[in-house]
């Protein structure tokens, strides 16, 4: 209990400690928290791991080390300011398109899933590029690894409901609605 109190106050603890010269690790905290201060990001991610989860045999991984890998790209683009026209319509239209993909329990050749994962990823991964604060090395391992924990954390849920197809089906309506909301 001390354990988890003392993480807990870690993580609520305020940042001012970062505010002055030398502390590189600004880059890192802002990478693994960015993921997590947007609905749009924090949904597509879970997302993914939901997705991933309904998915047989490699798929189940495949997916999410796509997403992770064309997320990197991403953010390189999107560091160098390569134009990438409509990102934010993108990212609210993927978040639309996964709530549906998962509601309706689409099966998606292998081939089709990972393309949408991967332009699912580009948008994302630009729109960090375009919003990286401090190192950036470290601000990507940060959202790589705080997406990826978000990608297996939809995985482990999931697969806790699997036999529940219809919890995961309203997840996945529920996802859809807020993608409807985010792209009025």
């Amino acid at each position: 209990m001390k354990k988890q109190l003392f993480t807990a106050a870690l993580l609520l603890s305020p940042s001012l400690a970062f505010a002055h010269p030398g502390h590189e690790a600004g880059g890192l905290i802002a990478g693994l928290t960015h993921p997590l201060m947007g609905l749009d990001h924090l949904l597509a991610m879970l997302a993914i791991g939901i997705w991933a989860a309904l998915q047989q045999g490699k798929m189940k991984l495949a997916m999410p080390i796509t997403f992770v890998g064309v997320l990197i790209a991403g953010f390189a683009l999107g560091v160098a300011g390569v134009g990438l026209p409509m990102v934010e319509s993108g990212i609210a239209l993927s978040v639309l398109l996964l709530g549906l993909i998962i509601t309706i329990a689409a099966r998606l050749p292998a081939s089709a899933a990972l393309a949408l994962t991967s332009v699912f990823a580009l948008f994302h991964g630009y729109a960090h590029g375009a919003e990286a604060t401090g190192s950036l090395a470290l601000f990507a391992i940060g959202f790589s690894a705080t997406s990826a924990l978000l990608h297996l954390s939809g995985i482990a849920v999931t697969d806790k409901l699997k036999a529940l197809p219809a919890a995961v089906r309203s997840a996945g309506a529920a996802i859809a609605a807020s993608g409807v909301w985010m792209l009025s």
